[in-house]
């Protein structure tokens, strides 16, 4: 598998891109009606909140605007409407249709986790996190594995 490595800021890249931009949709639909419209019988505070948390969130995401601090944010809002919303219909997420929002929640955790990346604002602006290669963060997470690989 190390072949791939060299492609792991590039996909980690697509990866923000794609998944802000599909998020960014979600709140598109629950703000604007478009794209098959909000989910019936959600409250109209609940519909304003996530609609605004996913349409600017998954903009942010996308673009690597404060990636890390917003992926976090979105991450926390799907971790809250798993357990709101599926989890109390059935244990299993195949059984209670929460396979989206766990997906959803843990891709933002690991892109608020490595920041950014590549072909991001944060980058331009020196801010890319752990994907763009670089930053204290990088440095000590090197030194704790060649730590490990020494004992």
């Amino acid at each position: 598998m190390g072949f791939l490595q060299r492609f792991d800021p590039v996909v980690h890249a697509l990866l923000r891109i794609i998944v802000g931009f599909l998020f960014a949709c979600h709140g598109a639909s629950k703000i604007f009606g478009v794209l098959g419209g909000p989910p019936a019988g959600l409250p109209a505070g609940l519909l304003w909140s996530t609609g605004f948390i996913e349409l600017v969130g998954g903009v942010l995401v996308m673009v690597g605007l404060f990636g890390a601090a917003t992926a976090f944010v979105c991450s926390g809002e799907m971790a809250v409407a798993y357990f709101m919303v599926h989890q109390p219909r059935a244990l299993f997420p195949l059984l209670n249709g929460g396979e989206l929002a766990i997906l959803n929640c843990w891709v933002f955790l690991l892109i608020a986790v490595r920041g950014s990346g590549i072909w991001s604002v944060d980058a331009a602006r020196g801010a890319g996190g752990l994907a763009a290669g670089g930053g204290v963060g990088y440095l000590a997470v090197t030194e704790t594995v060649e730590l490990r690989m020494r004992d």
